[in-house]
C-alpha cells in the first residue's frame, strides 16, 4: 500500500520553493523543420481539415509528446511526457535551470489520482531517504476546476494536450500556411485565432486554463492521415489571473507517438514518502 498524504487543494507557489531546487522555470528548445512553400495543398478547406483533426483526436488513447516554450508567471520550459486516457495517467520529465537555484531533472507522475514527484531537482532532505514524494488526491487532464497538482505544474500543463489540440476548431479565420516537416512527418500547416466568446463549454474550459486574454493565436500541423502532429499557442497573459510583467504564452506541443503502447506505473511503495507538512498550503 502506497504511503500517501491528503493535502488541501490550495498550495502556494512559495511553499514549493522549499521543495524544489528549480523554482518553476525550465530550459526551452525544439522547433519545426520547414518547407514553407505551399506544395500540393490538400483538397479540403482549412476549416474542414482542422475539424477532421479535432474529430480524430477523440480516438487517441495514448500519446508521447514534447512541450517547449514560455508560460505566464513561470517563464521558459521544456518537457517530454507520456499519457494514457484509459485509465487516465501521465508521466512528465522537465529539466530545471541553474537560474532558478540549481540544475536537475523534475519527474512527475499521475497514477490513480496520486501525484508522484521525483528527480534530482527535488531537495534530498525533503525525501527522507526515499526517491519520490506523494500527494493525494491529485488529478491531471480534466477540467480546470478538477485538476490538482499542488502548485507543481503550471495551469497550461495540467490540461490534456489532446483536448488543447482541438481549440482551433473554434477559429473563424483559418488559413493555409504551407507544407512542412514536423519530426520527420510531412504535415500541412494551418493558422488562425480563437476568442473566448463563442467557444463551446469544453473548449472554453481549455481556454480558461491557459490564463491568457483574447485573442489566442494558434498554429496546427496536420499529417496526411488527418491527425494533428503539432500545435503552437500564443497569447498575452490575463492580468486578472497572473501579475503584470509575467510574460506571454508561447507554447509548442509536438505529438511524437500516437496510440503506441504506453505504460505508466506508480513507483514502489518502499521508495515513496509523503509530501512534507511545510510544503502544504492552507
Amino acid at each position: 500500500m502506497s504511503v500517501l498524504v491528503s493535502v488541501p487543494r490550495r498550495v502556494t507557489s512559495v511553499a514549493f520553493v522549499a521543495v524544489l531546487l528549480a523554482g518553476g522555470s525550465v530550459a526551452c528548445g525544439g522547433g519545426v523543420k520547414s518547407n514553407s512553400a505551399v506544395a500540393n495543398p490538400p483538397k479540403v478547406t482549412p476549416a474542414e481539415a482542422v475539424a477532421k483533426a479535432g474529430k480524430n483526436a477523440e480516438a487517441i488513447t495514448s500519446l508521447r509528446y514534447r512541450i517547449s516554450g514560455t508560460v505566464p508567471g513561470k517563464g521558459r520550459l521544456e518537457a517530454e511526457a507520456s499519457m494514457t486516457t484509459q485509465p487516465l495517467a501521465m508521466s512528465m520529465k522537465m529539466t530545471a535551470t541553474a537560474s532558478q537555484g540549481g540544475n536537475g531533472l523534475l519527474e512527475i507522475r499521475f497514477v490513480d489520482k496520486v501525484m508522484y514527484l521525483g528527480g534530482s531537482a527535488v531537495r534530498p532532505e525533503k525525501l527522507n531517504g526515499k526517491s519520490w514524494l506523494t500527494a493525494a488526491p491529485a488529478i491531471w487532464g480534466r477540467g480546470g476546476v478538477d485538476n490538482q497538482s499542488y502548485g507543481i505544474l503550471p495551469s497550461q500543463l495540467q490540461a490534456s494536450p489532446i483536448a488543447q489540440s482541438t481549440l482551433l476548431t473554434g477559429s473563424k479565420d483559418l488559413r493555409l500556411i504551407g507544407t512542412e516537416t514536423v519530426d520527420g512527418i510531412k504535415s500541412t500547416h494551418y493558422k488562425g485565432t480563437v476568442n473566448s466568446k463563442g467557444l463551446i463549454r469544453g473548449s472554453l474550459d481549455q481556454f480558461i486554463q491557459l490564463e491568457v486574454s483574447d485573442p489566442l493565436t494558434m498554429d496546427v500541423w496536420i499529417d496526411g492521415d488527418g491527425r494533428t502532429r503539432q500545435f503552437r499557442m500564443r497569447a498575452e497573459h490575463d492580468d486578472n489571473v497572473v501579475g503584470t510583467g509575467d510574460g506571454p504564452l508561447d507554447l509548442t506541443v509536438t505529438f511524437l507517438d500516437i496510440n503506441q503502447p504506453v505504460t505508466i506505473k506508480a513507483p514502489p511503495t518502499k521508495d515513496t514518502a509523503p509530501l512534507a507538512a511545510d510544503a502544504q498550503g492552507g
